[in-house]
């Protein structure tokens, strides 16, 4: 293998890449959001400056992806958390779970998601939806809404999935320390909204060394929603370099 091969590369491992290349197209991703207000205190001490609050609130996701580009049939479960950068309001990801290899390695080494493997699960009971987050045995986060109890407003659901998106990149150096640390910003592109739906919604989460969610803790909750849509993940841009400052 020439050196300019090795140049060529896009992923690891070398010569057997977790994923292939972008864009990645998800059809049919449907997305059971649960909204609530948590702890100010807590919330500070996980979201990064340059990012700032806008309010002690709180978005804990269940996302069923039957049909992707490249990373296949999985569930994701996770916290976002409304910012604005530089007076932009947008959403930081704080966290991520979810059951497949591939979009793990995807997503951290592309945009440096917060991915971490688990066992999230979107099912629909009766009249209820229900969305649980295992990490190994334990679980660690049960959300339930109604189903479909009314139609969401389509202009302010398409709204919150185009605002910007943050997250913290980290690739440590072969010494340990932080080679690049980066703020980046990605967008979902070529929305197409199928339906959108808002019902009650209760959320419980449980305290787990290695699946912190709890952590933000649930003070009340405030909404939930539940839609459909076909989306393009969006490749990254870097918005703010730690290591520069």
């Amino acid at each position: 293998m020439k050196i300019s091969d090795v140049r060529s590369a896009y992923a690891m491992p070398l010569t057997n890449p977790s994923y292939p290349p972008g864009p990645y197209r998800f059809i049919n991703r449907e997305f059971v959001v649960i909204t609530y207000r948590t702890d100010p205190e807590a919330l500070r001490a996980v979201v990064p400056e340059p990012l700032e609050i806008a309010e002690p609130i709180v978005k804990f996701e269940f996302i069923r992806m039957p049909d992707s580009t490249g990373f296949g049939d999985y569930t994701e479960s996770g916290q976002v958390i409304p910012v604005r950068f530089n007076g932009k309001e947008g959403v930081y990801v704080h966290s991520m779970y979810l059951d497949d290899d591939a979009p793990i390695a995807g997503g951290r080494e592309i945009w440096g998601f917060p991915k971490k493997l688990a066992k999230p699960k979107i099912s629909h009971e009766g009249e209820t939806i229900l969305g649980t987050l295992h990490y190994g045995s334990v679980l660690c986060a049960t959300g339930t809404m109604g189903y479909k109890h009314k139609p969401a407003d389509h202009a302010a659901v398409l709204k919150s999935m185009l605002l910007p998106n943050y997250l913290i990149k980290i690739i440590p150096h072969v010494d340990g320390t932080a080679r690049i640390c980066e703020l980046v910003e990605y967008h979902l592109q070529d929305i197409d909204l199928k339906g959108a739906w808002t019902a009650p919604a209760a959320l419980e989460l449980h305290a787990h060394v290695m699946a912190n969610v709890a952590g933000l803790p649930v003070l009340e909750v405030l909404s939930g929603t539940h839609f459909i849509a076909d989306l393009t993940l969006g490749l990254g841009e870097v918005v703010y370099d730690y290591m520069k400052g």
